[in-house]
């Protein structure tokens, strides 16, 4: 059985349609990070599960669009690790905003020297003029055992 360590939630925006912040081609935009205490924890038996919504518009004069939704563990100063990459292509029908979930998991993650365990949600998208419009929502919870 496990044992609950921590869990956060990065909510970068609560409402829909509530932003309006374009993707740059070629950037990975940064929408959600959590640091999650695992103190507690033995080495070799973190368990991470984290999920998140974004919801994105195609731009004024529609073209075929991949959105990429990556997650990288840990920080510059303790070495970044992808743990999780989903693409999702969007439809070319839908005029407003579409929503993009997911969910993952990060099996046995290594407990840090010193700090939290850090998670860092980006997103990326292949045509100009895609936006973010909210919601953006990052959550992650942390098990050992």
């Amino acid at each position: 059985m496990g044992i609950y360590l921590d869990g956060r939630t990065s909510q970068n925006a609560s409402l829909a349609e509530s932003m309006t912040t374009p993707i740059l081609v070629g950037d990975e935009e940064l929408f959600g990070i959590i640091g999650l205490d695992v103190t507690k924890a033995v080495v070799g038996q973190i368990r991470v599960s984290f999920s998140g919504t974004v919801a994105v518009q195609l731009p004024l004069l529609p073209v075929l669009t991949e959105v990429t939704i990556t997650i990288i563990r840990g920080t510059e100063q303790t070495g970044l690790t992808t743990v999780y990459s989903a693409t999702q292509q969007l439809s070319l029908e839908i005029a407003g905003p579409q929503i993009i979930t997911f969910s993952g998991a990060d099996f046995n993650a290594p407990k840090p020297q010193a700090g939290p365990l850090v998670y860092s949600a980006y997103i990326t998208a292949s045509a100009v003029g895609t936006i973010r419009v909210g919601p953006e929502s990052f959550s992650a919870i942390a098990t050992a055992g």
